[in-house]
């Protein structure tokens, strides 16, 4: 039996009711089709806009929607905003792998999406993208929704006075951030928080090729912090986050630059949380601090134990405010962590742990 069918009996029988939006009537029957041949998943209805779609919400409570980002009359953030605000329910958006489907994509899971999937640039594809909208409508069907408040960009002026690097210390620490489904949100809220943060920071955030550049790009713009996507050769900085680009693995070479790589995926992912830990930490044992947000799985609890075990500290993301409380709870059911706070009090515990105040 394969994950995708294990998963589906994990839903011990339950339908789960889809609503599909998409401008495009071949996607909507693409879509229709092969979810409706998958056990346990009924397309309820469909949308051609979002207008219509939110007059057909009326009527209709699906346990999951997949919105297309890009449409007329009312595109994919204007409708998801009203669904966050009157529907609630998870949703999974479908986007182009243009930039400007990658920057939009990136905003509606800042806005409460739990998920996206990538459209396919040609027909042939089309039946391994179906698959995956398969295999995510099942892992967030009973995901926890929030609607976040949008946090504009800051000030040009304000970025170039505030947003102050230097070079690594021998006292400071590496922080180590892994995410997952629910975590460009988490991150929307937490990384603004880090401000004057006195540690190099990396972020491992499960999202494939084409799609980190523009939340690295987004945090950026809310953030003191700098925050970039990693390149090699890429040197740990204080005040500067950096983040793993989809597809690869992010490690330290031997002189503790950032080196890339496309190694087998560890935990079925790449870029893998573990794959960070277990790298830096042979750098800097008891100096690695690791916080694991939302997501489904285990990735980042082989790496956190290590870390807990070398003399670093561990956060986890409490139950309460988790999209999906997976990776978390692994961490937490393995002994690693030392501090398990909703999303909205871990920035201000771990500024002070890194402080020394904790």
């Amino acid at each position: 039996m394969n994950t995708l069918e294990k998963a589906v009996n994990i839903q011990n029988e339950k339908i789960i009711k889809v609503m599909v939006v998409d401008d495009s009537a071949f996607m909507r029957f693409s879509i229709t089709k092969h979810l409706n041949m998958t056990p346990n998943i009924q397309v309820m209805v469909t949308a051609s806009d979002g207008r219509e779609a939110l007059e057909l919400l009326k009527t209709y409570k699906p346990d999951v929607i997949t919105l297309d980002v890009e449409m007329p009359r009312l595109d994919g953030l204007s409708t998801l905003k009203e669904i966050m605000a009157h529907y609630p329910c998870p949703v999974i958006m479908l986007s182009s792998l243009t930039k400007e489907g990658a920057n939009e994509t990136i905003r509606a899971l800042t806005l409460g999406a739990v998920d996206f999937v990538a459209k396919p640039e040609n027909k042939i594809n089309i039946s391994e993208v179906m698959n995956e909208v398969v295999s995510k409508i099942i892992k967030v069907v009973n995901a926890k929704v929030f609607s976040i408040p949008y946090k504009k960009p800051i000030e040009d002026s304000k970025k170039a006075a505030d947003k102050i690097v230097r070079p690594l210390g021998s006292n400071d620490k590496i922080l180590i951030i892994g995410s997952s489904t629910g975590g460009p949100r988490a991150l929307n809220t937490l990384v603004p928080e880090l401000n004057n943060i006195p540690a190099a920071v990396l972020i491992v955030q499960h999202m494939p090729v084409g799609f980190t550049h523009s939340l690295a790009d987004r945090l950026d713009s809310i953030s003191i912090l700098k925050v970039k996507e990693a390149e090699p050769g890429d040197q740990l900085e204080v005040g500067k986050a950096l983040l793993a680009p989809g597809g690869f693995h992010m490690v330290l070479d031997e002189n503790k630059r950032i080196s890339l790589n496309q190694n087998p995926t560890i935990h079925g992912v790449r870029p893998a949380i573990d794959v960070t830990m277990f790298s830096v930490v042979q750098h800097f044992g008891k100096s690695v601090v690791s916080v694991i947000l939302t997501g489904m799985g285990v990735d980042g609890t082989s790496g956190s134990t290590l870390i807990k075990s070398s003399g670093g500290y561990v956060f986890a993301e409490a139950e309460s405010s988790c999209v999906v409380y997976g990776m978390p709870r692994s961490v937490v059911e393995s002994g690693s962590a030392d501090k398990i706070l909703p999303i909205h009090e871990l920035a201000p515990a771990i500024m002070d742990f890194l402080n020394g105040i904790i």
